[in-house]
């Protein structure tokens, strides 16, 4: 797995968006994140297709981090089964990078 990753989830609303967010780098599982939205969604659930309004958060973290992250995300976030897909980060500035794993260690 690549040394940093970015974390995104999906929520009902952007104060859930900005709570999960704030969570995740008040506890130092996330150096960053951001918020994007609103965006629509189009997903099937419990048998019938739904077209809903959500906020993506986007978390940059380190990958001894990330296990922490999503037990995080699971524990506040209000959907049954969230959204949570780690990227890998193949690339980039370092200085910025080192900064990420800086920020997970609660520096």
């Amino acid at each position: 797995m690549a040394a940093h990753l970015i974390v995104s989830t999906t929520t009902d609303s952007e104060e859930s968006a900005r709570d999960l967010a704030a969570k995740a780098v008040a506890a130092s599982v996330g150096a960053c994140a951001q918020i994007v939205g609103p965006i629509t969604s189009v997903y099937r659930w419990e048998g019938e297709v739904h077209t809903d309004p959500e906020w993506r958060v986007e978390v940059k973290t380190a990958q001894d981090r990330v296990a922490a992250l999503v037990e995080l995300i699971k524990a506040n976030h209000s959907y049954d089964v969230p959204e949570i897909i780690a990227t890998p980060i193949e690339g980039g500035s370092a200085e910025y990078l080192d900064w990420v794993v800086a920020e997970t260690r609660g520096q």
